[in-house]
């Protein structure tokens, strides 16, 4: 046989080697293609029953937001008075973006001189020895909340499941409750404008607020105008199935929502750890705002 046949045949023997490889690749990729989808639609009917259909069913460890989400909706199926809401904020990972301020203040679009969860910076030791303290800082929402009992109408009272409100058509405007908060976490609506010493009033300023679940425009002399104001939890996106606004925007995942009275539930988790204070505990006010020291 000659050179060139012998040469012929193996570049013959190589070709038919490598059709093999890729046959045989080829329906590998198409077995495990057909059993990928079988076991995605298995578990899609598996959870299709215990989760929301916008929710994923494999969750990361590190994907707590997603957690605290299912916990939420877990506990709107209860009564109201079955409920606790509370919140921690872990110090150790806020690092002062204030991006939970800003959430905040476009959630409920506050105007100018009023604000719900300011951060707090409070500067310890001597340069060159010097540290940074953060404390996100908003309602308390106290179980024995000394702002309820100074209100001359009752225009400020705790709900059934902890959140303390305001009722913007029974406040007068007195701000007892603001000299009685010992966590300076309520502001006064003096009915300002970011605007309006430019040639026009924008028209964002006066577009309609969803707190408490009410679409209120932003009117002159009208609630919440002349009325004292705070952090509700988001309670316009609670009843919605939705965290506070705070919670979901803070790249640091440092706060942390849900139903205290759910024993399994995060928060639960996170008020037994030894790391755990309030702020003023020695007042006896109760806060349901926890901090991870």
């Amino acid at each position: 046989m000659s050179k060139n046949t012998k040469e012929e045949e193996q570049n013959v023997s190589r070709r038919k080697f490598v059709a093999n490889v890729v046959k045989a690749t080829a329906g590998i990729a198409v077995a495990a293609s057909v059993f990928s989808i079988e076991t995605a639609q298995a578990q899609k009917t598996q959870s299709d029953d215990t989760l929301p259909p916008f929710l994923p069913s494999q969750i990361p460890q590190d994907e707590l937001i997603f957690r605290m989400q299912r916990e939420l909706q877990s506990a709107l199926e209860k009564p109201l008075s079955e409920r606790e809401w509370a919140m921690v904020i872990d110090q150790r990972k806020c690092v002062g973006c204030h991006s939970c301020t800003v959430a905040c203040k476009a959630e409920n679009k506050l105007p100018q001189g009023v604000v719900y969860r300011p951060v707090i910076e409070e500067e310890h030791g001597t340069f060159p020895y010097v540290s940074l303290k953060l404390i996100a800082r908003p309602c308390m929402h106290c179980s024995n909340a000394p702002c309820t009992k100074v209100c001359p109408v009752g225009a400020t009272y705790t709900r059934e499941d902890g959140i303390v409100v305001i009722d913007y058509q029974k406040c007068i405007g007195c701000r007892y409750c603001i000299a009685a908060c010992p966590y300076d976490a309520r502001t006064f609506d003096w009915g300002e404008f970011y605007t309006e010493d430019t040639p026009e009033l924008q028209k964002y300023e006066t577009e309609p607020m969803f707190e408490y679940g009410n679409n209120t425009p932003r009117l002159k002399n009208k609630s919440p105008m002349n009325n004292t104001r705070k952090c509700h939890f988001c309670l316009h996106r609670i009843r919605e199935g939705m965290l506070p606004a705070c919670v979901t925007t803070c790249m640091g995942r440092a706060t942390y929502f849900g139903d205290m009275n759910n024993p399994m539930s995060l928060v639960s988790e996170l008020i037994g750890n030894h790391r755990v204070l309030q702020l003023k505990e020695e007042l006896g006010t109760q806060p349901k705002v926890y901090y991870l020291a």
